[in-house]
């Protein structure tokens, strides 16, 4: 439907309030990192004296800090690559191949997705335990390297591709592992692409999970070390906005990069063939 002059007009006004909304806090923090103390609260947003040595200040008032960068791309990086090698497993068993129950154990797996993660914390955090995982990268890693969305995602994508590729394969002689790996895979590329992007950012600042994981400072991620800073020095905002921007550093490249596959591979998942 192809809208009218003064509705285009409505609908961009609206876009751009948005837009507006959404930054305004962005370009607040990005600002105020390079304030003095002394001009936090004014309300002119523009620093009178830039102070580029904030972000420096932080590294030497917070020595971990970049222990707590390392960590946090080091788990996020893990979980993503896990994430999406399992999910494209269990969407190809899903979407191709054939076998006794295939979609009732589908339904169930989705039916996981109802259950809120706080459910299922404390259970997890038990098995950690018992199996000596507490803090320690594979309780951060494993617990979040399975996704049921990412499964139905990548299914999606998998069901649109013709199954006339499989056949051709098979009467070639590829096993269903060889169709996976050299069919299926590269032609649901945009799809793998895409979760991997949201898994990573999902990751990068999660919070809850690592709190109850994590003992020691070493293993600390960017979020614990967020409110650490911040409870350590309540009163240097910013300081604590130039830690926060250095944070959003990564999955800031990262959605920039992949903004072209985020929106391609979203539109391919929602038509199937």
């Amino acid at each position: 439907m192809k809208l009218r002059g003064w509705q285009q007009t409505v609908v961009y006004s609206v876009l751009v309030l948005i837009s507006i909304s959404t930054l305004l806090p962005f370009l607040w923090m990005v600002l105020t990192s390079f304030k003095p103390e002394s001009e936090v609260n004014e309300l002119n947003p523009i620093p009178k004296s830039w102070q580029f040595g904030n972000y420096a200040e932080v590294m030497k008032q917070a020595p971990f800090f970049g222990r707590y960068y390392v960590n946090s791309l080091l788990i996020a990086s893990w979980v993503t690559f896990l994430t999406v090698l399992t999910s494209a497993m269990a969407a190809y068993a899903f979407a191709r191949l054939r076998w006794p129950g295939r979609n009732a154990v589908f339904t169930l797996y989705l039916a996981t997705m109802m259950i809120p993660g706080v459910v299922t914390m404390i259970p997890n955090f038990q098995i950690m335990v018992d199996l000596r995982l507490l803090d320690t990268y594979t309780g951060l890693i494993v617990p979040a390297s399975f996704s049921a969305f990412g499964t139905f995602m990548l299914r999606q994508f998998m069901l649109s591709i013709p199954r006339a590729l499989d056949e051709a394969s098979v009467l070639d002689g590829a096993s269903a592992w060889r169709v996976f790996l050299d069919v299926i895979l590269p032609l649901a590329r945009p799809g793998m692409i895409t979760l991997a992007i949201f898994t990573f950012l999902g990751n990068y600042g999660s919070l809850f999970w690592p709190l109850i994981m994590v003992k020691s400072e070493s293993m600390r991620t960017l979020p614990i070390g967020l409110i650490s800073f911040d409870s350590l020095y309540n009163k240097a905002t910013h300081l604590m906005m130039a830690a926060s921007v250095m944070s959003l550093v990564p999955p800031l490249l990262l959605f920039l990069v992949g903004q072209k596959y985020l929106v391609k591979g979203i539109q391919l998942g929602a038509v199937k063939g």
